[in-house]
């Protein structure tokens, strides 16, 4: 970035690897390094052990990428309480997890149709869907663009594929214990530097491409709102970034994400919990299926903006709760420099900062967690509890 070595382009990275014969109990980590003045800077540089490795990553064993000592820091203190989704070493999966990528795009593209029949359903790609949202874009043609807010607003609304699949083809490839009408999906390719980077929602009856896996649960599958707002949240938003490297958000990865299992909620949480997620997952008759299963009976929640906004932030602040954060830690997930100062090299959510203050004149997305934070705090008091 620096153009230190004037042969070699400014964009590619490097890894310096120090081996020693003598053994050590940590090593010392520099990552997003562009001076070799840096290599001593304390905010920058910090050391785990192996233990600390095996409790982020117990199935690879392998370094996320902290940018600061304050994000490894963070991260080892949320993992030693909350136990990653599927950990290979020990067999727990309290969530009873399967992935499934159900179409190949390019491998399955002859069982795809480019119009709609009286026995097919949409086939959903990963740009369709973002958190909390099935009807994120639709395609006009053959070009795809984001759904209006008065379509979002019409729940009778559906999104218009680029393909569509025999829904027998849908059937012959979901597991036989699997009985509902709908699925919840996630994008496999992401990136830690856009607005979010964990994008679950649920998605009705239908196919769906490689670019949007599916979770399938084995327990506790009507406690399902539970996974998508905690994988929706923030908190893990922010533990993601560390993991992702790359474009994708793999199985592997995904399973060595720090999820609160079923058993990690009360009667409390789960009645703060379930509504506000409906409430954001249930804009459309689509997903009826999946509110029956719930439990509501009711119509489609209109599409507020602004009340989704609110909705969101009591979520993130909750689960904030629940991940047994502080006020000052949950200001810095939400943003480093609010915390440690307009100097500080690391970063969270840059760019929905900066959408947010061009769009809003101010952070919003920080004022509203914040205070939501302060509110909830009194009913989620029990921050000694540890669901690792």
């Amino acid at each position: 970035r620096e153009a230190l070595f004037p042969g070699v382009h400014r964009s590619y990275k490097f890894c310096l690897l120090t081996l020693s014969r003598q053994p050590v109990t940590r090593a010392r980590f520099g990552f997003f390094l562009t001076h070799p003045d840096q290599l001593g800077d304390a905010l920058r540089t910090f050391t785990l052990s192996p233990e600390d490795l095996q409790r982020v990553n117990p199935n690879t064993r392998t370094c996320p990428v902290f940018r600061t000592r304050q994000d490894a820091e963070l991260t080892r203190k949320i993992y030693t309480r909350i136990p990653v989704l599927v950990n290979e070493r020990t067999g727990a999966n309290p969530w009873g997890i399967r992935f499934l990528c159900m179409f190949h795009m390019s491998n399955d593209s002859g069982l795809f149709s480019s119009e709609p029949g009286p026995h097919r359903v949409p086939l959903y790609e990963a740009k369709l869907l973002h958190q909390f949202d099935h009807r994120w874009a639709t395609y006009d043609g053959s070009a795809s663009r984001d759904v209006t807010i008065t379509e979002k607003n019409d729940p009778a609304f559906r999104i218009t594929p680029r393909y569509w699949v025999e829904e027998a083809e849908v059937a012959a490839r979901v597991p036989a214990d699997w009985p509902y009408r709908w699925f919840v999906s996630y994008r496999r390719i992401v990136r830690a530097t856009d607005v979010r980077t964990a994008l679950i929602t649920v998605v009705p009856w239908s196919g769906l491409g490689d670019t949007s896996p599916l979770l399938m649960t084995g327990n506790d599958t009507l406690k399902v709102p539970l996974l998508v707002g905690n994988m929706n949240s923030l908190i893990f938003d922010y533990c993601t970034r560390q993991k992702v490297g790359g474009i994708h958000m793999d199985f592997f990865l995904v399973s060595q994400l720090p999820i609160l299992p079923p058993s990690g909620y009360r009667s409390e949480d789960i009645a703060f919990i379930m509504p506000r997620v409906l409430e954001l997952l249930y804009t459309a008759w689509d997903l009826a299926p999946f509110a029956r299963d719930m439990g509501y009976e009711g119509p489609p929640f209109p599409w507020n903006p602004e009340r989704r906004a609110q909705v969101r932030a009591e979520l993130d602040a909750y689960y904030a709760h629940l991940y047994g954060l502080t006020r000052d830690e949950l200001r810095y997930i939400v943003d480093p420099q609010d915390v440690m100062g307009p100097t500080f090299p690391g970063e969270t959510f840059r760019v929905l900062k900066k959408n947010e203050m061009q769009e809003y004149g101010e952070f919003r997305t920080r004022r509203l967690v914040l205070t939501a934070y302060d509110q909830v705090a009194p009913h989620q008091a029990d921050q000694s509890r540890t669901t690792g």
